[in-house]
């Protein structure tokens, strides 16, 4: 078996495919070692249920958010009353470095850049022409990946955010606080408000006068310039009282939302983001990696037990990966975002606060993706009948290209 990549997903699918007995090599077109850029947040409960609670640099209980009805700086919080944690990504990489040493990973340095095909097996070509053979090829090389391919049906949202980790006048945020969402806007004049993407504030206090601050974008095509989030962001904090007096780390986060998923036909198979595991709705990935790494291992053991090769085993790989639950899911939320995308500023506000006012097993699954579809339909129903009536009526009408998604939607994913 054949992984390409060294990030969280080609670490968690080595490791579960090493666990079960499969002969695993991955490679990587830099050093596995090399420092990990990106930072993931997950949320407690979900952290302790994979039970790597101790891979966390931080936790916080006191979580909330801000949808106040005029978007006012002293509007009243929304409880979250969950946990949320920042993982420390340097403890991360090496726990998925050492979990993968354990089962048995060998490491090949190479870019790959050329792959074929036979009856019974796969050929990967390096740039300096190494020839690697594998029953199976796993890409797990992110977003853009080197081997995977998707359909082409439409634009690419992204989530764009442009974050500071610093030292302020004043605390930014309450000290010992996380804010999942911030959407007061009375920082902005009244035109922006009505007619500019909205944005929010996202932050937590990392102790010893330290915070991050980040404005974001939930998704937009094209996306939000960073300049534009930088500048709303400093106009954020300076309203406040909190202007920036130092300036430890910058981060400029771009990733894709509703991408397609891949030809589910191919013999390639992909995991993360190179097979569009990104929440659609939510931007969350580690979580959904960590869990669903032994669902895609789990299919390739039992085909390789079965005498699988070739087209057979990357099919019931993918079915691993790409249950029809899932699919339809898949398509519910990348349906959902679409319509988000066209709500503006107070539409967004009024549904998040609606959203988050559902029962938290529900607004969790929710973002987690740990629903049923059964279960997310029922929480949708709810969060229609508890809403407002503009959110409803953005709810209703079908725009752009919602018709093809809803129907694909349909159609089970």
């Amino acid at each position: 078996m054949l992984v390409i990549g060294a990030g969280p997903a080609a670490l968690a699918i080595a490791t579960e495919l090493g666990r079960r007995g499969v002969s695993v090599e991955a490679l990587s077109a830099t050093e596995p070692e090399a420092p990990w850029v990106n930072t993931y947040g997950i949320w407690g409960e979900e952290v302790d249920a994979l039970g790597l609670a101790h891979l966390l640099a931080h936790r916080w209980s006191d979580t909330v958010s801000y949808f106040g009805a005029g978007g006012e700086q002293g509007s009243e919080p929304t409880l979250h009353g969950r946990d949320y944690g920042l993982f420390d990504k340097v403890a991360l990489q090496r726990y998925g470095l050492e979990t993968c040493t354990a089962a048995g990973l060998r490491w090949r340095r190479g870019t790959a850049a050329h792959l074929g095909h036979n009856p019974t097996e796969s050929t990967v070509t390096t740039r300096d022409g190494e020839a690697i053979k594998a029953k199976l090829v796993i890409d797990a090389t992110g977003h853009e990946p080197v081997f995977v391919r998707r359909p082409a049906d439409g634009p690419i949202a992204g989530q764009a955010a442009y974050g500071i980790v610093g030292r302020f006048a004043a605390p930014p945020i309450a000290p010992g606080q996380f804010v999942f969402m911030d959407f007061r806007a009375d920082h902005l004049e009244e035109e922006e408000r009505r007619s500019q993407p909205p944005t929010f504030l996202y932050a937590m206090d990392l102790g010893d006068g330290l915070f991050f601050v980040e404005e974001t974008s939930l998704a937009l095509a094209p996306p939000v310039p960073f300049p534009v989030l930088k500048d709303r962001l400093h106009r954020r904090l300076a309203h406040r009282g909190a202007p920036v007096l130092e300036v430890q780390h910058e981060e400029f986060c771009l990733f894709p939302m509703n991408p397609p998923l891949p030809d589910l036909s191919q013999r390639v198979v992909g995991f993360g983001g190179a097979a569009s595991m990104v929440h659609p709705a939510s931007g969350y990935l580690v979580g959904g990696l960590l869990r669903r790494a032994p669902d895609l291992a789990a299919a390739v053991g039992s085909g390789l037990a079965a005498g699988l090769s070739g087209e057979a085993l990357a099919r019931a790989a993918w079915q691993g990966l790409w249950p029809a639950e899932r699919r339809w899911n898949h398509a519910f939320f990348r349906f959902g975002l679409e319509k988000l995308m066209r709500f503006d500023e107070a539409r967004l506000r009024h549904h998040f606060a609606t959203f988050f006012s559902l029962p938290p097993e529900q607004w969790y699954g929710f973002l987690t993706n740990t629903l049923t579809p059964r279960q997310l339909l029922a929480a949708m129903v709810r969060l229609y009948g508890l809403a407002p009536w503009d959110v409803r009526w953005g709810l209703m009408g079908l725009q752009g290209r919602e018709p093809a998604l809803l129907a694909r939607m349909l159609a089970g994913g």
